[in-house]
């Protein structure tokens, strides 16, 4: 087993080398907590957007539904008359200049899987780089915009937010709640003290005003390739394939909707070579995600399974509420 595979497991379920590991969590615990402290201390200036910015971040590495939840934002607060407009790292992405303006067309291999996902999807304004501030203020500059939404970036000390969410996966594992590299969290549970917002995927919220529940509810299944017509088919034995932080999520699914299939993981943002999808003509079903970087490889063989979120009452109307309240506050 590779160190990165027993690292991951480690990751689900502690063993002996998240006892090995457990000094180096110390040790970025440390660095954390200094680096906060310089920025709360004004030893490191932290950028204020012109417009408000609201943050959609997790407290551990690896997927717990966050695009998804950022597509529902963009959706819901677009009908409750804002005119949001997102900002992403672009992890995955190998574009030669930062910031890069996403638009439909822009390939994933640019710009990153989850923000071409995004705009393919909502067609909303977006823009990628390590720098967020330049993100920002490229994304002001080109669109008539009234809210920034960061998709990720809790942990992003330089850049001051107005509202924060924070996203919980209520249905992985919660055995190992180290700090990295000896577990999967960038930060400890009591940062959810501090958090505006708490979205639990998959769990039940108690009576607290600032928690929702969320749950991913798939979509009808269509082809990667805009010109296939063939019909997905269900009843045969298909291939699943799935590159995101959590493959079983998908592979839970696709059990859940009564196909037989052969189960394919591949890492987190992998990027997809013709021989990854490929089984010998028999037909495969990926995720939406993965979908947007095989769309110049897929063939009629090739379908995927979009999926959409679902929050509890009343959510994106507190959200829309607290955008508003933090906009005359700025004035």
């Amino acid at each position: 087993m590779s160190i990165k595979k027993s690292l991951l497991k480690s990751w689900v379920k502690p063993n002996a080398l998240t006892r090995l590991l457990q000094p180096l969590s110390l040790v970025y615990r440390g660095a954390f907590a200094l680096r906060k402290n310089a920025f709360d201390r004004g030893l490191l200036n932290r950028y204020r957007s012109p417009i408000p910015v609201l943050v959609v971040g997790n407290l551990t590495v690896g997927g717990t539904g966050k695009t998804p939840l950022v597509i529902y934002l963009v959706e819901q607060l677009s009908l409750l008359g804002f005119k949001p407009g997102v900002i992403s790292r672009g992890y995955s992405g190998e574009a030669d200049a930062y910031p890069l303006a996403v638009v439909h067309d822009t390939p994933a291999q640019l710009c990153g899987d989850e923000p071409a996902l995004i705009v393919r999807r909502t067609n909303v304004p977006m823009v990628v780089g390590p720098d967020r501030q330049a993100s920002i203020e490229l994304l002001i500059k080109r669109h008539d915009v009234d809210l920034v939404i960061s998709d990720d970036g809790l942990q992003h000390l330089a850049l001051e937010r107005d509202i924060e969410i924070c996203l919980i996966d209520d249905t992985a594992s919660q055995e190992n709640q180290n700090l990295l590299p000896a577990g999967p969290y960038r930060e400890s549970m009591t940062r959810l003290l501090k958090v505006d917002y708490i979205v639990r995927h998959g769990g039940i919220v108690g009576n607290a005003d600032n928690q929702f529940s969320m749950h991913l509810v798939p979509g009808e299944v269509m082809p990667v390739d805009p010109a296939n017509k063939l019909n997905f088919p269900a009843d045969s034995p298909i291939h699943a394939v799935a590159g995101i932080g959590n493959p079983q999520r998908f592979f839970d699914t696709c059990d859940e909707l009564g196909l037989s299939f052969t189960p394919h993981s591949f890492a987190d943002h992998h990027h997809f070579t013709r021989e990854d999808i490929d089984f010998g003509g028999k037909p495969v079903l990926m995720t939406e995600k993965d979908a947007v970087k095989c769309d110049q490889i897929a063939d009629k063989h090739h379908w995927y399974l979009p999926v959409d979120a679902e929050l509890g009452d009343g959510f994106a109307n507190a959200i829309a509420d607290a955008v508003n309240q933090k906009t005359i506050t700025r004035e």
